[in-house]
């Protein structure tokens, strides 16, 4: 962009800018009129309906001065949409702190208007820098090429902010902000980890979209729930057996999937998750049906229960290391537990993916076809992947289940499936370390939204929304191949 652009070189059409601001306000009323527009609320027992209209044409307002900035901006008024966006920031947070919000119909509303306006100060900033670096001598880099040279100086330190990530998940329990609702919070962002590191086999490496991943997490749970019911198992007996079972159910459904790909191997695969959940509900002998089960017993620190009353000859944990007793301890030792085990199914997949059936996954995600004239068996192939990536989702499961003390099929829908797809996909498909920032951000947005109650999925979907327009291959798109081929030396002959 050159730096003439920095003042438009024409005048701006206007009857075209503002005819697009017109058709945004028009979406933006058809959509906010349902959404926001009405509110149910009780009065006097009896059910009614609210109409916010203020909140309506707020919505309409703010969207038309949206697009009729980002006009600006694409016509070339860069300066006088900046200047503007920073004094909306400047008031904005001017009226924070003196607890003005008076002209905005509630907190939501503020705050949308203080984040839009910071982006829009932020893009016009970035363009603003670019006019005023003079003329260039290439083009222009674009959002992808910025993206993929950050990426690259970003993996060029991966290992160590990997081991700080680590280091810091160890002692986060410790720290002094750390109370009992983080430490729990953070033990469901490390079972949606876990999950999507085993969905990053089939998915990711394999290359074989599953929508019914949540069977095998299913699976998991109620064979550890029934076993450790009924046969009086601990969890670490039980562990093994529950993904063991999976891993069959795995296997189960790769033999009659082997076949189809795409859209119709999604399809099946969503299918089997539902049927399972199914099952679950109507074979009430078993398993209990929508009631559930529980007693599910939890798991103990090497034989020692967090209790505060233990059985007649049996030591408590916190009497064992002369404590007072704290429910906070067995929430910290769930939270280690779960940690342990997504480190263990990252390191499995890390070297699996290097061994032969690792590169027969990427081979096979890559190319079936040229993968089948190169030897490689794609029966066995993506068995193996299935197998082991239900095996992983029936060890979520099992922790799942000791951690709730109860579960019933209500916490296997297919939301979880496509939440855990999300992740995968999001984070950048075979990417580990996306996996990590996928599922923070998928479990975290939601909660960090519950001050807005009525808008969090809105919130949510608009997070989504913007994410997939600005990387649409994934946070961490662009991974090194597994198997790097030798070069050549300079003036040497091939051997």
């Amino acid at each position: 962009m050159a730096v003439e652009t920095l003042t438009a070189a024409r005048p701006p059409d206007m009857p075209a800018i503002l005819k697009d601001a017109g058709l945004a306000a028009l979406i933006a009323f058809a959509l906010a009129l349902p959404l926001i527009g009405f509110q149910t609320v009780v009065r006097a027992g009896v059910l009614g309906i609210n109409a916010r209209w203020d909140a309506v044409v707020f919505a309409v307002l703010y969207v038309s001065l949206g697009r009729v900035a980002l006009s600006f901006l694409r016509e070339g008024l860069i300066v006088p949409v900046l200047v503007a966006s920073v004094f909306t920031v400047g008031l904005l947070t001017l009226m924070e702190l003196l607890s003005i919000r008076e002209p905005f119909p509630g907190g939501f509303s503020f705050w949308i208007t203080l984040i839009t306006a910071v982006l829009i100060a932020v893009r016009a900033a970035w363009l603003h820098w670019h006019a005023t670096r003079g003329p260039q001598t290439a083009e222009e880099p674009g959002r992808a090429t910025v993206f993929a040279e950050l990426g690259a100086a970003t993996r060029r330190y991966l290992p160590w902010i990997a081991a700080a990530v680590v280091a810091f998940a160890f002692v986060f329990p410790f720290m002094p902000f750390a109370t009992r609702y983080y430490v729990d919070l953070a033990t469901s962002v490390l079972i949606y980890v876990m999950l999507g590191w085993g969905l990053n086999i089939v998915v990711g490496l394999a290359g074989l979209l599953d929508l019914g991943y949540v069977a095998f997490y299913a699976v998991g749970a109620y064979s550890f729930a029934l076993a450790a019911v009924t046969f009086d198992l601990s969890f670490w007996v039980c562990l093994p057996f529950a993904g063991a079972f999976a891993a069959l159910f795995g296997v189960l459904l790769g033999f009659p999937v082997l076949r189809l790909r795409g859209d119709y191997l999604a399809i099946v695969t969503l299918g089997f998750g539902e049927m399972v959940r199914i099952i679950l509900i109507n074979w009430y002998s078993v398993t209990r049906g929508p009631d559930g089960i529980l007693g599910i017993p939890r798991p103990s620190f090497f034989g020692l229960p967090f209790t505060r009353r233990p059985a007649e000859g049996v030591t408590a944990f916190h009497q064992f290391f002369d404590l007072e007793f704290a429910g906070f301890h067995r929430v910290t030792f769930l939270y280690f537990l779960i940690l342990i085990l997504a480190l263990i199914t990252n390191a499995f997949t890390l070297r699996v993916r290097k061994l032969p059936v690792g590169r027969a996954w990427e081979a096979l995600r890559e190319d079936e076809t040229a993968s089948v004239s190169l030897g490689i068996n794609p029966r066995n192939t993506k068995l193996t992947a299935f197998g082991i990536g239900a095996m992983f989702g029936g060890f979520a499961g099992s922790f799942f289940a000791t951690r709730q003390g109860f579960i019933s099929p209500e916490s296997f829908t297919f939301i979880e499936s496509a939440t855990v797809v999300a992740i995968v996909v999001l984070g950048g498909m075979g990417s580990q370390v996306g996996v990590v920032i996928a599922a923070a951000f998928l479990v975290l947005l939601p909660e960090l939204g519950r001050e807005f109650a009525e808008f969090r999925m809105l919130i949510f979907g608009a997070a989504m929304v913007a994410i997939m327009i600005w990387r649409p291959r994934g946070l961490l798109a662009h991974r090194e191949p597994t198997i790097l081929l030798p070069r050549k030396a300079k003036g040497r002959a091939p051997p």
